[in-house]
């Protein structure tokens, strides 16, 4: 059962708000100054039942079990996460609520508690969960895989046991982005003009960083996005930033997330630290009939005169993070160019090419950024590689990432078995038969 436990459940442990036992609790383990209770038992059970998982007391036990393991242990290897790190999280963590639950409100609604409350109470579970994922890279950070290894395994594979590798594509794009109106633009400007205004006036930037600030994984903090390395952010935010003088505001900066107002509040080598105020554009208002219309002049242009897709792409896409590399859509589960056509797609983008063959362009079709940019796209098939049997030739990083895998398992049960001889543990009688860490 380890095996299964360190590499899926401790992996996906769900963050969210404890759940309220209704029954007596009690502490059913202890790992080293950890300790596990009942309720947190079935709690995680729970969660995973809403998900359609059938997970036993046991399975769930024990992946808890593990990662205070990993906790306990890390805190005697002296592997620490800094609090900028949890901070960062935490921010995403509440942003990612913000646009499941809309706004802050509904959040308060949904749980019955105040931000700051679901906030402290996130925070000790995401330090827990993010120093287990740190002690786990420091156990992988030395195992890696080599061709050779990788052509031992594919041939250790017998024959009638090679598995089929469906068909796969390489999907790139042409990106055109709703123009921002100069309307809009200039209301934005003058907005945050009007906001440095009043912090010159001496009102507290923090506190107008939580009334106006759109970013709202920051916004909570007063705007402070903690330490930041150089390369970090975007180029027109850190240019700014490091050009400021400790305590300095800027003047209006734009970015693809929109019009900053940025103080920053210290510096250090390469790093610096800064909060901000975001403005961004409504882009639900924002009009896609001209990037529609320039989208369906072009596809005609390529169609009629068959110019060179990756010149066009260069020359027209306006998707800063594609156009320089060929405009290649990534598979977002593996970050490789191939990926397959079905219904584990992302449902427009299966939609636009589920019909397509090598060659073939898309209609134009609605898009939106992953920053939240509206516009059109238009997508090609690039490349096609046919359903087949794997080998090394075409599957080589599939085969790669299967026998890293087996490595990374043989060097965590290897590390298991060390780190229990040094950590205390403790079951309670209820659970001795679950047989924890395959103990005998």
């Amino acid at each position: 059962m380890l095996k299964k436990v360190v590499l899926a459940l401790i992996m996906v442990l769900p963050l969210c708000v404890k759940a309220q036992s209704t029954n007596v609790d009690k502490i059913i383990a202890k790992i080293d100054n950890y300790y596990i209770l009942k309720s947190e038992v079935e709690s995680l059970r729970a969660r995973y039942a809403k998900e359609g998982q059938n997970v036993s007391s046991c399975e769930a036990l024990e992946s808890m079990a593990i990662q205070k393991l990993l906790v306990a242990k890390a805190e005697i290897d002296s592997v620490i996460v800094e609090n900028d790190q949890i901070k960062d999280q935490l921010d995403a963590r509440m942003n990612q609520m913000v646009t499941v639950y809309g706004n802050e409100k509904n959040i308060v609604d949904q749980f019955g508690k105040s931000i700051e409350t679901l906030k402290n109470e996130m925070r000790s579970e995401l330090k827990e969960q993010m120093t287990a994922e740190k002690m786990k890279g420091v156990i992988y950070e030395k195992v890696s895989v080599t061709p050779l290894e990788v052509k031992k395994f594919y041939e250790s594979i017998p024959k009638d046991s090679l598995w089929k590798v469906g068909q796969k594509v390489k999907l790139s794009q042409i990106v055109r982005l709703a123009p921002l109106t100069p309307e809009l633009r200039t209301d934005l400007i003058t907005k945050l003009q009007d906001i440095k205004r009043r912090i010159q006036s001496g009102e507290d930037f923090g506190k107008l960083a939580k009334e106006y600030s759109e970013d709202q994984g920051s916004a909570a903090n007063g705007g402070d996005l903690g330490w930041s390395k150089r390369g970090m952010m975007v180029p027109e935010f850190e240019a700014a930033a490091m050009s400021l003088d400790t305590g300095q505001i800027s003047d209006i900066v734009e970015s693809e997330y929109g019009f900053h107002l940025i103080q920053t509040l210290a510096k250090r080598g390469q790093e610096y630290r800064a909060r901000h105020i975001l403005l961004m554009p409504d882009y639900q208002i924002l009009s896609t009939d001209e990037p529609k219309r320039y989208l369906d002049s072009l596809r005609k242009v390529i169609i009629a005169d068959t110019l060179d897709w990756g010149k066009m792409v260069k020359l027209h896409s306006q998707d800063e993070f594609t156009k320089d590399a060929g405009g290649i859509i990534a598979n977002p589960q593996t970050g490789e160019a191939w990926q397959t056509i079905d219904v584990n797609m992302e449902p427009a983008l299966y939609i636009a090419v589920s019909s397509l063959k090598l060659g073939d362009l898309s209609q134009v079709v609605n898009y939106r950024t992953p920053q939240g940019k509206t516009g059109m796209r238009l997508i090609k098939v690039v490349d096609v590689k046919k359903e087949h049997v794997i080998n090394l030739e075409d599957d080589y990083e599939e085969l790669r990432r299967y026998t890293l895998n087996i490595k990374q398992n043989e060097r965590i049960e290897q590390w298991f078995s060390e780190a229990l001889a040094e950590v205390y543990i403790n079951i309670d009688k209820e659970y001795e038969s679950c047989n924890l860490f395959n103990k005998k």
